[in-house]
């Protein structure tokens, strides 16, 4: 048996923990803490089983009809996947030749630097700014340069939604294909949308899940729009079935109740303003958040041991007390907890947490 150097070399991502029991505060994987539209389950129940003895429609027409109509494009600009994830596989197939590179911010998805390992060709990061700002993107690294710029907005770990007219201005300069990726799009002021679909859009993709806003992560369902060409080109290296007629159906039901989403998405976004004011309060750093999560590091603590970050500290702490957040170990993360915004009284109960951890 032989594996591939690459793949035995490359460090796999890391998804976050799914505790089994439905005890614990789960507030690590940004999932919505409200359900799906109640349409869904009227789908659900009175779906045709007879369908699931054939195979789906592999160009999703309804679904990408539904799409076009809610984000002012026409079916021929959208493409479906399952998961966002497989949209950023196959883009980095489709995308980068052999002796390019693959690009992102850093910190940002660290799925972006496996996807890289994956493809065997260079990642090339680009330090954020200070406060994790913009900063204008690297794309040259030391023996390629890079073809393909992935850009989650607003940022995760980071919280930060990054303005549209820096977007626009690196996209009209680069030479390369960038992926907005707005997996958080829903919980935030503004979107880059616009730049997808525009009559004159060549080389930019924005791409959506179904896995946050609409509460929807156990589907595995996202898409993405832009030029037609780009749009083409993922077609042709798909799955011949990638998305599954249940998924189909499940997922065009969400899109008829686009008002349920949109409710949810506000009701995270006020919890998310308290909770952030509520740690502020408490000496914690909180950057202005957009997405459904906060990105907040705790103040010193004198009874810290030598060596260890207060944050982890905090993570163990609160993973004793079955709340699960998500702790990063990276150099510019280490010092920080990403926090998923539940319900109120989940968030509570993570202060309550915290205060007696203090």
């Amino acid at each position: 048996m032989r594996i591939a150097r690459h793949v035995e070399a490359l460090t796999p991502y890391t998804p976050g923990e799914q505790p089994k029991s439905r005890s614990v505060i789960k507030l690590n994987t940004n999932e919505n803490p409200y359900p799906p539209s109640p349409r869904i389950t009227e789908v659900l129940n009175g779906f045709d089983l007879d369908r699931l003895r054939r195979y789906p429609d592999p160009n999703f027409a309804e679904l990408r009809a539904r799409l076009a109509e809610l984000n002012g494009t026409v079916p021929e600009r959208i493409f479906v996947g399952n998961g966002s994830d497989e949209v950023l596989s196959l883009a980095a197939r489709a995308f980068v030749e052999d002796d390019e590179a693959i690009g992102s911010f850093d910190p940002s998805y660290s799925l972006y630097k496996t996807l890289a390992a994956i493809r065997n060709v260079p990642f090339v990061p680009s330090p954020l700014g200070p406060g994790f700002t913009w900063a204008e993107p690297v794309t040259t690294g030391a023996n390629a340069k890079v073809a393909l710029f992935l850009l989650t907005n607003p940022n995760a770990p980071t919280s930060i939604l990054y303005p549209e007219e820096n977007i626009r201005a690196f996209a009209a300069k680069f030479p390369g294909v960038v992926i907005v990726d707005e997996a958080y799009a829903d919980f935030a002021d503004h979107n880059c949308m616009a730049l997808a679909t525009a009559a004159d859009a060549t080389n930019v993709l924005v791409m959506r899940t179904f896995s946050k806003s609409f509460s929807l992560a156990g589907l595995r369902l996202g898409y993405c729009v832009g030029p037609e060409p780009l749009i083409e080109a993922l077609y042709k290296i798909k799955d011949s079935y990638n998305v599954d007629a249940l998924a189909q159906a499940v997922a065009l039901a969400a899109l008829t109740d686009v008002d349920w989403m949109r409710s949810s998405a506000a009701k995270v976004a006020t919890t998310r303003a308290r909770m952030a004011e509520e740690l502020r309060r408490r000496g914690w750093d909180v950057p202005n958040s957009q997405s459904n999560f906060l990105f907040a590091k705790p103040p010193a603590h004198a009874g810290t041991p030598a060596g260890v970050e207060r944050a982890a500290e905090i993570f163990e702490a609160l993973r004793a007390r079955q709340i699960f957040v998500r702790y990063f170990t990276y150099p510019e993360t280490k010092d920080r907890l990403r926090i998923t915004v539940g319900t109120d009284a989940e968030m509570d109960a993570f202060l309550k947490a915290i205060d007696e951890i203090a």
